[in-house]
């Protein structure tokens, strides 16, 4: 190759690295903000990231489009690994055009997906973009559409992870409606379908685009996002961190590690966990951490429908995926968004081959017109749903309430739990202690001459003989009553024992879950 040849490629590489040159790139660091290159070599480990299609440029010349020179089409395509692992990744450059999208920069997207999935290796997009090219019209709104279908086709077969890394609007947050897993950045993404203007305009509202669209917005009110980081470099680190739970794809297996944590610790804290006070809450994080290898558990949408813990873990160096009730917040009672956290977080562990630890404390489904006019009843169902549809190792532990038809959701044998635990403080039953007293025995408290010791004596007898997990164990809906300190060991052995599931459904094209 002639020299002048060379020196071509090495100047038309170092003008595409430089994307919309020197001074857009200081006006982003200068937002706090990296450069869609600077992130994927973040994001990578050193030196393994290969660009792909660096060449491809905008084909419109509509609007002035033909005068302006920006190849790499404004966003960077292309893979790596990640702790080893080919990942495939895209990474919108806002330096050109703001990162807008047109027909060149959707078909490198839509090429890198179809790419992974033909290889089976997981997908990360980091979206900075301020929506469609304008000038581009209708081919940006089919490029738009050719992501979304790839996004809904190749879901559950390799995870997709994004990262809004910026202002995204309209269809920009589209596509990472559709994925597995949302990160955004605290006082730096924001993502709406129409910005403040546009609301002001129309309703006459007034709202700051952080209040609209901003990463804590999304994370405790709207339940978008599931993780929320306070800078770049965190919300990359936590890619890498979650892509260690996953497995590349829908065929395997998520890495196993090496156990560096006694599988066989006795865990004394939680003999004295459950208070005597069967009202009196407790924070079920307290119970996790100690069972998982090393107590190190990744919450997963930790500020969103808080009466519901969902995350990863490993116990015995393998991923877990762990749902509980949080009695420390509304008691631990299920609703409308604790329906949707929950079978989300299930559904995609099942996807994605994930064993599931289910720990319960469930005093019911939270009562309420607000909760019966929103459809607690479609949204409670989606658990019952996604349990009964999960295939993967189930394992159940009930700490202390499990009562009525949330007993039923929380992964009960019913719903097809392999192995259920149940603590001498559980309490199994279709309602409350007193609840039950008062409708069954209404009439011999009635007439007692004096009706609260009548009450408190038949409330004592009760309580004795059905306020505890034996009846369920009798009828085998409770495999085993343990000491709380050994949750640890006999969890371990019950996802030893379950490696070797196989479990099939009926053949059918797809169910149908009460959306």
């Amino acid at each position: 190759m002639s020299f002048d040849k060379r020196e071509q490629l090495l100047q038309k590489r170092e003008a595409i690295a430089l994307g919309g040159g020197t001074g857009r790139i200081e006006t982003q660091h200068a937002k706090g903000k990296l450069t869609a290159r600077e992130r994927l070599n973040h994001l990578f480990d050193k030196n393994t990231f290969i660009e792909t299609d660096a060449f491809i440029k905008c084909r419109c010349t509509s609007f002035g489009l033909d005068k302006l020179d920006f190849a790499g089409e404004s966003v960077v395509t292309g893979y790596g690994q990640i702790d080893g692992r080919i990942v495939y990744a895209y990474s919108q450059d806002f330096t050109i055009t703001g990162g807008a999208l047109g027909e060149m920069h959707a078909k490198k997207i839509a090429k890198a997906m179809d790419a992974a999935a033909k290889i089976g290796a997981p997908i990360v997009g980091l979206n900075d973009s301020g929506g469609a090219r304008i000038q581009e019209a209708v081919d940006a709104l089919d490029g738009y559409g050719n992501i979304f279908y790839r996004n809904s086709i190749y879901s559950g077969v390799i995870p997709q992870i994004s990262a809004i890394l910026g202002p995204c609007a309209g269809g920009a947050v589209y596509s990472p409606a559709l994925t597995d897993f949302i990160f955004m950045v605290d006082k730096t993404s924001q993502m709406f379908i129409t910005g403040p203007q546009v609301i002001k305009t129309v309703t006459g509202e007034k709202v700051s685009a952080e209040d609209l669209g901003g990463a804590m917005t999304h994370n405790s009110v709207s339940g978008n996002v599931h993780f929320m980081a306070s800078t770049e470099f965190e919300c990359l680190e936590n890619i890498r961190k979650l892509l260690q739970y996953l497995p590349s794809n829908s065929m395997g297996q998520a890495p196993v590690t090496t156990v560096t944590d006694d599988l066989n610790r006795h865990i004394e804290g939680l003999n004295t966990l459950i208070p005597d006070n069967p009202n009196k809450p407790y924070d079920m994080l307290d119970a996790i951490r100690p069972i998982v290898d090393n107590e190190e558990f990744m919450q997963y949408q930790p500020y969103f429908a808080t009466n519901i813990i969902t995350g990863f873990a490993r116990i015995n160096g393998r991923s877990t995926g762990i749902v509980a009730n949080q009695p420390g917040v509304m008691a631990g009672c299920l609703d409308i968004n604790a329906g949707d956290k929950a079978s989300r977080f299930i559904r995609t562990c099942d996807a994605f081959n994930i064993p599931l630890l289910t720990l319960v404390d469930v005093p019911g489904y939270l009562p309420g017109t607000t909760q019966e006019y929103g459809g607690i009843i479609r949204h409670g169902a989606k658990i019952l749903y996604a349990y009964s549809e999960a295939t993967v190792p189930k394992v159940t532990l009930v700490t202390r309430k499990a009562y009525g038809g949330a007993y039923i959701a929380m992964c009960s044998k019913s719903l097809g739990a392999d192995m259920v635990f149940a603590w001498p403080t559980a309490e199994i039953a279709v309602m409350g202690s007193e609840g039950a007293v008062n409708i069954i025995f209404k009439r011999e408290i009635s007439k007692a001459e004096d009706k609260t010791a009548a009450k408190k004596k038949i409330l004592e007898e009760y309580e004795t003989e059905f306020a505890t997990p034996y009846k369920a164990a009798e009828r085998g809906f409770v495999d085993d009553v343990i000491e709380p300190h050994t949750s640890r060991q006999r969890i371990i052995d019950a996802f030893n024992m379950l490696q070797g599931k196989r479990e099939k459904r009926p053949p059918k094209k797809h169910g149908n879950i009460p959306l």
